[in-house]
């Protein structure tokens, strides 16, 4: 703003020297002209400050809110596990149906504050990262692995290709494997009956590059341009699937771009989507 002020003054000074004879009220002109934009720059400056001290807020909130959360969340799941077991006593059958539903709901619970939690440590600039040497197709297998019983109880046929061979990357293996299991989660949450998923690994140049295509709902043309904002979920996914925070695709986002990577996508409503991201190989 500094600049501009500087530069406006000397431009009307220059034209006001060229059409006005009278050099005072050049004078006056340019300084009547650089007192209004001295105020205009203080109350931009003042806004910007107010909006950056809100959104510090904000974030402290919700990482406050979040670890507070986070224990009596903890103690509720052992509970309700405790109880399950029988060890209390004696439970009955429509008990136990009745704690599932409480178990359910206190691990979604938990899910949305570990999101929230790991938004706040993005917007911070906090998030922390401990690269070390990662075999991507190890991690990829270990994750599906896990995801057995949910692809297994969804119908869905889940294919992972990859070269042979491949070289490892430089990354932090925990936050990596956030990213794969947000994307295969909601590849198999916004599925077709008997739907399929493709996951593929490959070496392009320099990167490994990483794709993951369904054959779900897709994503309107309209939505796609906000799907890595915060809390957004396309309107066509809400009719098939009420849960989900918004969160996974921009935490996704963030983790793959501080890792030096990029990340993408292509969609189309009613055939599917493809998710990609690629990351830097091991220079040596």
């Amino acid at each position: 703003m500094g600049v501009i002020i500087i530069w406006a003054a000397l431009l009307t000074y220059a034209i006001g020297n060229r059409y006005v004879e009278d050099p005072t009220l050049v004078a006056l002109t340019v300084l009547l002209l650089a007192a209004i934009l001295f105020i205009i720059a203080f109350v931009i400056v003042q806004s910007f400050e107010r909006l950056a001290e809100a959104n510090r807020m904000k974030s402290e909130f919700i990482s406050v809110i979040s670890h507070q959360l986070r224990s009596p969340l903890s103690n509720l799941r052992w509970a309700i596990e405790l109880l399950m077991s029988g060890k209390l006593g004696k439970i009955e059958e429509k008990q136990i149906e009745y704690f599932k539903i409480l178990k359910e709901n206190s691990g979604r619970m938990g899910e949305l504050v570990s999101d929230l939690l790991t938004v706040s440590r993005i917007e911070q600039r906090k998030l922390p990262l401990k690269k070390e040497e990662v075999s991507l197709e190890d991690l990829i297998k270990n994750l599906m692995s896990g995801f057995k019983p949910w692809v297994f109880a969804s119908n869905v046929k889940v294919e992972f290709k990859t070269e042979k061979n491949l070289p490892k990357i430089l990354a932090d293996p925990s936050q990596i494997k956030l990213v794969i299991e947000n994307l295969l989660d909601n590849a198999i949450r916004y599925i077709k009956e008997q739907g399929e998923i493709q996951i593929s690994l490959l070496k392009k140049e320099k990167n490994l590059y990483f794709e993951i295509k369904d054959n779900g709902v897709g994503i309107p043309k309209e939505d796609q341009k906000y799907i890595f904002q915060k809390f957004f979920r396309s309107e066509n996914v809400k009719r098939y699937q009420t849960q989900g925070s918004g969160l996974g695709l921009y935490i996704a986002k963030a983790i793959i771009e501080k890792s030096g990577g990029k990340i993408g996508f292509r969609s189309q409503e009613g055939e599917g989507s493809t998710f990609w991201f690629t990351l830097s190989l091991i220079k040596h």
